[in-house]
């Protein structure tokens, strides 16, 4: 058959007008060459091939001969004489233009070179219906909110959106949707994901990205510092002159043993390299985990503990 019509349209064989009108609003919106600067050839091809579908299949006699003889019998019956085997007495097949079929949608000539957008108000000429179609409305962040696991991980992530498209008589109605987000492992706080033209829908202008920010939640162990993990651990006085062990859950569930035998002063670090967050643009490396040391001193000593101290500690110096 050459050029499958209803499959650039995305439409079944029985597809009736109305669904046809939609499948073509949908898809000339998405491929016209003024919204697609960067791949303008792509798009002007794209778009020419929509339009010729959208001309043939919207009209009985065209889609009559393209069902029984394909789009070669189309060029065909240009050529044929009147009641010959190509088509239809005196049909010639002269495609429409492809910005003609898109005014028709986006402003319809009203006889004055004039055409009326989807809010009955009247805009001058062609060319200014196809700046209206691409009017994009401004793009609507929302903050997604992820565990500090949830980051480390990476997990997905269903988010229910409401948006209002037009029905088929072109009035608003609700709809639901679940976006799906597949969160990367060491995402950071500040990324972006983006759903194209998921906002409302209204005619004339195209619909709002949706745009998801990545933020993060406190934890109540670990804090963030880009890539590195930073721990915080309490020990008394005692612990930090004879040596701390201890055990540390890390964000995936695997105990860590933390030992530290050397005496721990006030403000000590203790860095263990890859047990940090792991690097989203370099898989298998991961940051560094930190773990910081507050010691804590005793308010208050009995005379008798002064004693034992100063006995125990005296040549500690030397």
């Amino acid at each position: 058959m050459g050029v499958d019509y209803y499959n650039i349209l995305k439409v079944s064989r029985n597809a009736s007008e109305e669904d046809l009108k939609k499948a073509y609003k949908r898809l000339a919106m998405k491929w016209h060459p003024d919204k697609n600067p960067a791949s303008k050839r792509e798009a002007e091809a794209k778009f020419k091939q929509i339009s010729e579908a959208y001309d043939v299949l919207s009209d009985p006699q065209k889609r009559q001969i393209y069902d029984v003889y394909g789009e070669e019998g189309l060029q065909a019956v240009e050529f044929a004489s009147p009641n010959s085997a190509g088509g239809p007495s005196g049909f010639r097949w002269n495609p429409r233009d492809a910005e003609d079929i898109f005014a028709e949608f986006f402003g319809g000539d009203d006889g004055g070179g004039r055409f009326k957008n989807g809010n009955g108000v009247e805009v001058a000429g062609k060319s200014q219906a196809k700046k209206m179609a691409n009017v994009k409305a401004a793009a609507i962040e929302s903050k997604l909110v992820c565990s500090l696991e949830e980051l480390y991980k990476g997990c997905r992530k269903k988010m229910r959106i409401s948006r209002s498209v037009p029905d088929e008589f072109g009035r608003p109605k609700p709809v639901e949707e679940i976006l799906k987000i597949d969160i990367k492992p060491g995402w950071k706080k500040g990324t972006k994901i983006t759903f194209p033209e998921k906002g409302n829908q209204e005619p004339g202008i195209t619909p709002a990205d949706l745009i998801f920010v990545v933020d993060e939640k406190p934890h109540a162990i670990f804090k963030r510092d880009g890539n590195d993990l930073v721990v915080n651990h309490k020990v008394s006085l005692l612990d930090a002159l004879t040596g701390v062990t201890y055990n540390l859950t890390t964000l995936d569930g695997r105990s860590l043993a933390i030992s530290m035998t050397d005496i721990v002063k006030p403000g000590h670090q203790m860095v263990i390299p890859n047990e940090g967050m792991p690097i989203s643009k370099e898989p298998n490396k991961k940051g560094n985990l930190i773990i910081k040391f507050d010691v804590m001193f005793p308010t208050r000593l009995t005379a008798e503990q002064k004693s034992d101290l100063r006995r125990a500690l005296g040549g500690a110096d030397n």
